[in-house]
């Protein structure tokens, strides 16, 4: 790859640029195996429609070694969230940050400005304890989509994770809940589900640098 497409990825964090590119190494050194790790979220997260041990941060805790800190809380917007980080960051010291959130905003018609605005001040708080930070992107809201199995992350995240230069995890959950095999209602995963999205995590993570 030469120096002018390396520019035309500046949006993309260094790290998964070059895997992006499928050449090159990762610029970031991995996690230690014994990590802590933050998963900040909503429902998705905290594994609405499974039992507690089927949510993906404790699947992805049995992939990876990782001790993650599960703080996904059902219903919780990108304005609650910021205001929980506050005190977990007081509170703790984690090597890495997963953010996922925003998917109630858009539910609840919470215009996406406002929810653009908190997911980012959300990752810069994040990127003041650790340069570990990943974005995971929440679908929009699409009944008919869902329907038919093409749902696709909200754009903001995209520009979020570009603006703020973390990483950014596209398609997990887009992916997982546009399979109604995989769901346990209209927007959530059944324990299948959380695991699919759990192995994603980690191989992104992997390529990434991170594992």
């Amino acid at each position: 790859m030469n120096r002018r497409h390396l520019l035309l990825l500046g949006g993309l964090t260094p790290a998964f640029s070059l895997v992006a590119c499928g050449k090159g190494k990762p610029s970031i050194a991995p996690l230690k195996s014994d990590a802590r790790v933050l998963a900040l979220g909503d429902s998705l997260t905290a594994g609405y429609g499974a039992s507690p041990e089927q949510a993906w941060p404790s699947v992805l805790a049995q992939l990876t070694g990782w001790q993650i800190d599960n703080q996904g809380v059902n219903g919780d917007t990108s304005a609650g969230a910021l205001e929980r980080l506050q005190a977990l960051l007081a509170a703790n010291s984690y090597d890495a940050i997963l953010v996922g959130i925003g998917g109630n905003d858009m539910l609840r018609g919470v215009s996406q400005q406002a929810t653009r605005e908190n997911v980012a001040a959300i990752v810069r708080a994040a990127l003041a304890k650790t340069k570990y930070v990943a974005l995971i992107a929440t679908p929009a809201p699409d009944a008919l989509r869902a329907t038919v199995g093409s749902l696709s992350d909200a754009g903001f995240y995209k520009e979020v994770a570009s603006v703020e230069k973390v990483l950014l995890v596209p398609d997990v959950y887009a992916n997982v809940l546009s399979d109604a095999a995989l769901r346990s209602d209209r927007i959530h995963a059944n324990a299948q589900g959380y695991a699919v999205i759990a192995q994603k995590l980690a191989d992104q993570f992997k390529a990434a640098g991170w594992r």
